[in-house]
């Protein structure tokens, strides 16, 4: 019998000032204010690396690239993925599925949903869904002052 592990990953970023900083989400660029960060700060990216090394049992997104190398200055987050996702099957764990969460107020996600699951499901070898709810107001994210993200996926190894 397959061993399976659930893992879950959480990322947050609040908006940048930079004119200049593109907004990532799930690999997707959309527009709209970027996001500050050490790496392109893409929170869905950053949620779903975190839901994998939990699983797997590999710590976290701060263990394995952490915000005071100087080499992941910028990084594309879903280069991150990818070498998770390659670090994960070294160890024989594959990915069943991957469901995320994004919590914003802004811009609307229902456009770019089906980019965002197709570029993570390419990456992850394994059905993504995306979805996105409003914080309805309530905290730091439902006055526009960032993106939060939750991710939770199911391994399988054996």
């Amino acid at each position: 019998m397959p061993e399976m592990r659930v893992g879950q990953g959480f990322d947050v970023h609040p908006f940048s000032d930079d004119p200049t900083r593109q907004l990532v989400l799930g690999g997707v660029v959309l527009e709209g204010p970027g996001l500050v960060g050490h790496s392109d700060s893409d929170p869905v990216s950053h949620a779903c690396v975190d839901a994998l090394l939990g699983a797997a049992g590999m710590g976290d997104i701060g263990e394995r690239y952490p915000d005071t190398d100087p080499a992941h200055a910028g990084a594309d987050s879903v280069s991150l993925l990818v070498d998770t996702v390659a670090a994960l099957d070294s160890e024989g764990w594959r990915v069943v599925n991957l469901d995320c969460t994004v919590v914003l107020e802004a811009p609307r996600l229902a456009p770019h949903r089906a980019a965002i699951q197709d570029r993570l499901g390419s990456v992850v070898g394994a059905p993504v869904s995306v979805k996105a709810k409003r914080a309805e107001g309530l905290g730091a994210l439902g006055r526009r002052e960032g993106i939060a993200a939750m991710a939770v996926v199911l391994l399988e190894r054996g």
